[in-house]
Parts: C-alpha cells; structure tokens; sequence
C-alpha cells in the first residue's frame, strides 16, 4: 500500500486516532453457515453513478453481481440535482479547476489525486454522451454553468436540475442490457469475507430469505454516504453508511469522516423531508435574506451566496440563531418567473406542489447533511488497506475532496473512479486457497423491549445537535459517551433483519464521526470547532485515520 503515493497523500501527514472501536468482526452469521451462492469474479456494492460504472467496466473482462439494497435506481445520484464538473469551456483550463478544488478542500487535497481526476473529466463526460447521456445545450454547444468555489463555468446539466437522474438513467440502462451484470436488488450487504487477510466474498441478506455467501475475487465498494445520521438530511433513506461501516469491520482503514458537508439549501416546510434546492440557483442570481429582508452573505464573503458551502451553511444558522428564525430564505423573485421554471423545472414543480409563490415571497430555506467528505481509503484506481477490496465515489476517501467538497465534483469523481475500480477488480487474480479469517459473531436475541424508532432518532437527534456544523469538545464529549453507551446495546444483539442491521451500521458511522471531530481540534473546512476556530496547518496539516485494528 505505501508504494501508492495518492494512498499517502503528497506532503500531508497521517496520524491514527487512537482505538477503541473493536466491537464483531461480523454482524452476520460465518461465511460456512450461510446459504451459499456462487458468485461471480467482482462483486459490486451500490447502484449510484460510482457502482454502476464499476460494473460495466468490470464487465467488459468478467461476470459481476451488482448488488443494492433497494431498487437499482434508489442512490444519491439519482437524486442530485447539480450537475458535472468538467473542463469543456475556451476559458477553462485543467490548473483552474485543479486550483478551485484545492482551495474548497482547505489544503488537504491530494495534489496527485485532482490532477488525474480532473485531466480525466472532459473523456468521462464525451464516454457518458456515448452511451446515450443528454446534456443541455446553448447555441448548439454543452451549456456551462457557474457554482459556488467555481472561478469559471463548467458544469454541465441534464434537463435544468435533473442532472442526475440522467445519469443514473443512462448507466441503468446500460447495466441492465449487460449479459455479464447479474442484479441483485433488494438485497443488504452485511459483511465483506476475507481468507488470508484477502477479500473471499460478501454475506449479503435477501428481502425475503436468509444471510447468504457470494464467492468472489474482488469487491468494488460505491455504497454512497451516511446522511441518515442527522436529523437534517439530503439523503434518500438508503444513506445509512453500510459500506463503510462494513469495511471497517474487515480491517480497512477509513479517512477525514470529521468533514461532512452540509448542503446549505433545502426546503425548509415542516413535515417534508428536506428536498434540495441546488446551488445552481444562486449560480443563477438567488439570493439569501434573513426574515427581515436582509442579504447578510455580502458581509461573510467576497463571493457571497457563491462562497464554499461550508461558509454558507454556517452562515444561514448563524443568521437564524440571531434573528430568532428557524429558517433562512432564498430570494428568487427578481428572475423572470419563464427563465427559472425552464431552468429548474423539477424545483419550480415541488415549490408549486407545496404552494411557495416563488415570484412573490422568498423560499424557505435550511441546511443539511448532504455529503460524507471522508470514506475508506483509497488511491484514484480505487485500491484500499484490503486485497481485493475497492472503493469508490461517495464511500471512498481518495483525497480529491480534502476537508470539504467543491460542488459538482462529486458525480465527476464517481464517473472517473468508478470506472478504474471496476476495471483494476476485474483484473484481480484468484486468490491462494485459505481458511476464511475468523471473527467474532453475536451471538444473543434482539432485546424484546427495544424501540428501533425511538433509538435511531435519538442518534441522528444528537448527530445535528452535538457532532453538526459547529461543533466543541464539550458536545462532542457528551455525544461520543451517549453513543458509546447505546453502540454497547448493539453490538451485543444479533439482527436478522435489514432495518437492524442499518442501525448497527450507522452507529458505527456516527461513533467515528464523533471520535475524529473530537480528535481534530482546529477549524478547517467543513469542520466547525467553536473552540477551536482557526485553522492550524502546523499541527493539523493531517490526514485522520482509523481502524478496527488500531
């Protein structure tokens, strides 16, 4: 692993956080007890953009399982509204892109890692209008649009804000006519199976039957984020973390999961999840007031409603906390009503649903979670700490974000690593015959009095509270005992059942979200400290790692 140099990141130090996080091996029963199903030569978890192009490029050499939890078009991707970043514009360039995404992700972007990514884009993009995508166009050229940290326009949309239902369509299609792809929906996987410290397989658990082994040589791990921790959430309910808090267990080394971005615009309507409001419409002119009318962003920053979001966010709570409010508000009503409708027809069709005169009175607005900046370690072909174990997109760390996300980078990384990780765990070789690695398996019932709801709204309750955009080492403290206390009740309870198995899995998530915000005593990107508000490159110039086994 040490030879991979985008793994080790450049001139940016490491530094383990110390352990404590031990907890099963296994949360299912051993590879040996399971229903067995003979697999294929890569597994692939997770239906977004970074899963299904893993498994069309691992399919072009040998036969994939792509396994999801729900439906195959159930991911983030399908769900986001932004669009790709790329450099297609005359006056772009490769260094500008580079140079907006390093200074978003606050010096701990891997130099190496954006270079490749970002050379890669505008082949990912033509690869993508190949296979059938459909971009929106302006005198006969892909439409280029501005977004926040972006110095120039490059990004590019499908139908306004459908950006990424178009892909998601595209890449679905696709899957789905390959002969080589076998689809696996509705199915949960619990634990990744290593023989000789090596992956051997996946034990995933079917809607309707029981834990299940699927043999394999190489995994590709494009499980998404874990939005679900929080109370305030972007995220479709899959987000739950699964894949990360899965390769923790088998060894793998995790990264920055202190620098979790939130989305400084939702839908703020009681009762209604928090639908996103993108970016692109501040791109477009949108302008965020207080309940008196007052656009405060001027004061915060020079690009204002276009600055990262992480300063965006802490803005608008800030904003509310002072004027007693509990919601922002997004002034669109100077944009002729035509051009925002044919511009965002997907948003002015929710406003509608939810009767928000958008042309009279300002949109109610209201951060939340919306991006797991850190993941499990990985170099830009997806490798991570575990042979035969890839990682990419959401549930990967690669470097390319840093300590916060730019904007449209995200869908970019997916499409770009996606389909290196696929191709790199289709070349895998079989690995020697071993005895699949031992490990502790749970062993007692569910405790008939437990309340599952009470318990996980309790977690993302102080996930917002404790561990959200602004953070201290008293709430943090607090946060980390309280889940710590209820992680010792799961963790000694064995779940047959999907919804439990979440649970587990996005406890795990928060503890370690916690531990490393706790950990991180300065203030750098998307991560707060109140306590600690500058930002200290000579002590904390780090990359924050953890493990099972440290």
């Amino acid at each position: 692993m040490n030879e991979n140099k985008s793994l080790m990141g450049n001139d940016i130090r490491l530094k383990q956080i110390p352990g404590g996080f031990l907890g099963p091996r296994f949360l299912s029963a051993r590879a040996e007890d399971c229903a067995s199903l003979v697999a294929a030569d890569v597994v692939v978890i997770g239906g977004g953009v970074a899963g299904l192009c893993a498994a069309l490029e691992a399919a072009q050499q040998k036969s994939v399982v792509l396994v999801t939890k729900a439906q195959l078009e159930e991911s983030n991707t399908r769900y986001a509204q932004g669009g790709i970043a790329a450099v297609l514009g005359d006056d772009d360039s490769f260094a500008a892109h580079m140079d907006d995404t390093m200074t978003a992700g606050a010096s701990l972007c891997h130099a190496d890692v954006v270079e490749a990514i970002v050379k890669r884009g505008p082949g990912a993009i033509h690869k993508l209008i190949d296979l059938g995508g459909s971009f929106d166009v302006r005198e006969d050229e892909i439409a280029l649009a501005r977004e926040g940290g972006h110095s120039r326009g490059r990004v590019i949309h499908a139908r306004g804000d459908a950006t990424g239902m178009e892909v998601q369509s595209v890449l679905e299609a696709r899957v789905r006519a390959e002969s080589r792809i076998r689809v696996l929906e509705n199915t949960f996987a619990v634990d990744i199976v290593t023989a000789g410290g090596a992956v051997a397989g996946v034990v995933v658990l079917p809607a309707k039957g029981r834990f299940t082994f699927l043999r394999c040589r190489a995994v590709v791990l494009a499980s998404g984020g874990a939005g679900q921790i929080y109370r305030e959430t972007t995220n479709p309910a899959v987000a739950t973390g699964d894949g990360v808090a899965m390769a923790f267990r088998a060894g793998a080394l995790v990264r920055g999961l202190e620098f979790y971005q939130f989305h400084p615009t939702t839908l703020y309507v009681p009762g209604v999840p928090r639908l996103l409001i993108s970016e692109t419409v501040r791109g477009e002119g949108g302008l965020l007031r207080d309940k008196n009318g007052v656009r405060f962003m001027l004061e915060e920053h020079p690009s204002a409603e276009l600055a990262p979001r992480d300063i965006v966010s802490r803005a608008i709570v800030r904003r509310m906390i002072a004027t007693g409010d509990s919601c922002g508000y997004l002034d669109v009503t100077h944009i002729p009503e035509a051009h925002f409708r044919g511009r965002f027809p997907g948003i002015t069709k929710v406003l509608d649903d939810y009767r928000i005169d958008f042309t009279h009175e300002p949109i109610p607005i209201h951060p939340a979670a919306h991006y797991m900046i850190g993941g499990v370690v990985a170099d830009v072909s997806g490798r991570t700490s575990v042979p035969g174990l890839f990682a990419a997109g959401e549930a990967a760390s690669t470097g390319l974000h840093g300590a916060n996300r730019l904007g449209s980078n995200s869908l970019l990384e997916g499409l770009v690593c996606g389909s290196s990780a696929g191709q790199l765990a289709a070349e895998t070789p079989s690995p020697p015959f071993a005895p699949y690695d031992e490990g502790d398996v749970p062993h007692l019932s569910e405790p008939a009095m437990m309340d599952r709801r009470d318990l996980w709204n309790s977690l993302r309750a102080i996930m917002w509270k404790r561990v959200g955009i602004e953070r201290d080492g008293v709430s943090l403290r607090f946060a980390g005992e309280r889940l710590q206390r209820w992680s010792d009740i799961l963790l000694r309870t064995r779940f047959e059942d999907a919804n439990g198995l979440e649970l587990v899995n996005a406890m795990t998530i928060a503890r370690l979200v916690t531990a490393a915000a706790l950990f991180r005593e300065e203030s750098r990107g998307a991560h707060f400290r109140r306590d600690f508000p500058a930002t200290d490159d000579v002590n904390w110039r780090v990359d924050l790692t953890l493990s099972r086994k440290a």
